[in-house]
């Protein structure tokens, strides 16, 4: 049974997440690995985070801006990952209507603040390598906290009105979204509307927030290479390659498996759908449990602070 709202548009009170489609057998397996890999984004970025806050030669532009993306890492894989573990497990599916906006809203929002977030670490670097004697007054805290405010604000502004299109949409009998978590699109499927606007609205916000983001991170590591190729100390260019290549090996991570997702999701028709949604569900997983891990053990700072908070607890 649909209600109604004042808008006029109707709408199933609750929507089932299918899973894995093809793989319902399978995915109860499946969840296992998934589960490992949340509870190591879980523990990694809570360490970052306590790391950071508690030490205070951390209290840098970089670990700051690598705080934002430990934060945002959490609320990502939080946002899908438990109602997902109960879908593959125990078959619980269900997911009320306000709920699947909700989560919709979490997960387009927090991408959005991680493209946002690994702009502004690019950006970090370069003023870091290219601008050495004025990197302290251009990123100051207020400027660093700007912009982590910035980014946040951006992605509010630019899914909230994804929301408020599908929630005005009137919707069909069919409630099963072929998905394990509620993605755009696959909720957009369910209308029975006609969804030009919603879709035309979602490739503008991938495409304004990818290309434009991109670009900046594109420019920025140029520049970069430019300089660290020009330095005559073997060491100095070395250091400033490490810092860098940590950094291009986490916006690998998560933009080539979003655009995979981006792309095959509306022009991949000849990709099996299980392979789509798999892809789906690492590209929310894969960076929040990586991305402690590639910085720890790449960040030779951070990595002693970890160390030393762990024999300060006997571990």
């Amino acid at each position: 049974m649909s209600s109604v709202n004042s808008t006029g548009s109707s709408h199933p009170p609750t929507f089932f997440l299918l899973g894995i489609p093809g793989l319902e057998k399978e995915q109860f397996w499946i969840a296992f690995p998934f589960c490992i890999m949340y509870v190591i984004a879980l523990l990694g970025n809570i360490i970052l985070l306590i790391v950071i806050k508690t030490e205070s030669s951390l209290h840098e532009p970089m670990y700051l801006f690598l705080a934002m993306l430990a934060f945002t890492d959490l609320v990502l894989s939080t946002s899908v990952l438990p109602k997902m573990l109960a879908t593959f497990w125990r078959g619980s599916g269900e997911i009320g209507f306000i709920s699947c906006l909700v989560q919709l809203f979490f997960v387009h929002n927090f991408t959005t603040v991680e493209s946002g977030v690994l702009m502004a670490m690019a950006l970090d670097r370069y003023f870091a390598i290219c601008h050495p004697l004025r990197y302290s007054s251009i990123l100051s805290m207020p400027m660093v906290a700007a912009l982590g405010s910035l980014v946040l604000l951006r992605g509010v502004l630019m899914v909230s009105p994804a929301c408020f299109l599908l929630r005005r949409k009137a919707f069909c009998q069919h409630r099963v979204i072929s998905h394990s978590y509620c993605e755009h699109m696959a909720v957009v499927k369910l209308v029975c509307e006609d969804t030009r606007v919603n879709a035309a609205y979602g490739l503008f916000v991938v495409f304004t927030v990818s290309v434009f983001d991109l670009t900046v991170i594109a420019v920025s590591y140029t520049m970069i290479l430019r300089v660290v190729l020009k330095l005559s100390a073997s060491n100095t260019r070395l250091k400033a390659f490490n810092t860098c290549v940590s950094h291009v090996c986490v916006m690998l991570i998560f933009y080539v498996s979003g655009l995979f997702t981006f792309l095959t999701h509306r022009f991949g028709h000849s990709i099996p759908q299980q392979i789509h949604i798999l892809v789906a569900n690492l590209y929310l997983l894969l960076p929040p449990t990586l991305n402690p891990i590639i910085y720890g053990l790449r960040t030779k700072q951070l990595r002693d602070k970890i160390v030393v908070f762990f024999q300060q607890r006997g571990i």
